[in-house]
């Protein structure tokens, strides 16, 4: 995302994964934003981004606990 953020980014992928994702985060405790560009540039009124191109972050301190539940359930 941005150098001095909090979040950093642990998946990217289509929106049924994504939220199958963040159902399984949100049960162990654990926060997560999406970013999808391609919807962000439609609701601005100009093209951009990749379809079911959907990025998942996590806060950082929560990154290793995050990446192991997402390579058990992917």
């Amino acid at each position: 995302m941005f150098p001095d953020s909090n979040y950093e980014r642990v998946y990217t992928g289509s929106l049924i994964t994504i939220q199958f994702l963040q159902t399984i985060l949100q049960d162990n405790g654990i926060n997560s934003i999406t970013r999808d560009d391609m919807k962000s540039g439609m609701m601005a009124g100009f093209g951009g981004g990749i379809p079911d191109h959907i990025q998942l972050f996590v806060e950082k301190e929560d990154v290793t606990k995050a990446m192991a539940l997402i390579n058990q359930h992917k």
